[in-house]
């Protein structure tokens, strides 16, 4: 592979996008559920999938202090927030933008984001791009609502 170039799906076998470490981090998402009085709330919808994130949250000086998510999405989608909600805590509106993008740029244009890399792979599945961002713009709904 070029650097830089996402592969093409010929490429690039289902093994490889659904990795034993994507399917681990899909089954085991951190952080699951509702906060019982969140100061913020937010769901985002992948509309080709129809993958579901639902956000909860609560900040403190603009940076998030808990969090909690429902996900109804496909493995790719589960895996996305699951690494996401390892490192959300802390977190700024300006740093989940920041997040997104990167995510964005990896999958569209091959760049570097090691925190994701496991997700890599499913770059060469567009209409699966939605659902690995559901969870970042579910949260940036939260900041914005």
């Amino acid at each position: 592979m070029k650097a830089g170039k996402a592969q093409s799906m010929s490429e690039i076998s289902l093994a490889q996008i659904y990795s034993t470490a994507v399917l681990t981090a899909a089954a085991d998402i951190p952080r699951l559920g509702q906060l019982p009085a969140a100061m913020a709330s937010a769901s985002a919808r992948a509309p080709i999938c129809g993958s579901r994130i639902s956000v909860t949250m609560n900040l403190a000086d603009g940076r998030i202090t808990d969090f909690a998510q429902h996900v109804q999405a496909c493995a790719l989608g589960q895996a996305s927030a699951s690494l996401f909600a390892d490192r959300v805590i802390g977190l700024s509106r300006i740093d989940v933008a920041a997040m997104r993008a990167q995510m964005q740029a990896m999958l569209t244009q091959g760049a570097p984001y090691p925190a994701f890399d496991i997700l890599r792979p499913a770059a060469s599945l567009r209409e699966r791009h939605g659902a690995m961002l559901l969870v970042f713009d579910a949260t940036l709904a939260a900041f914005d609502a």
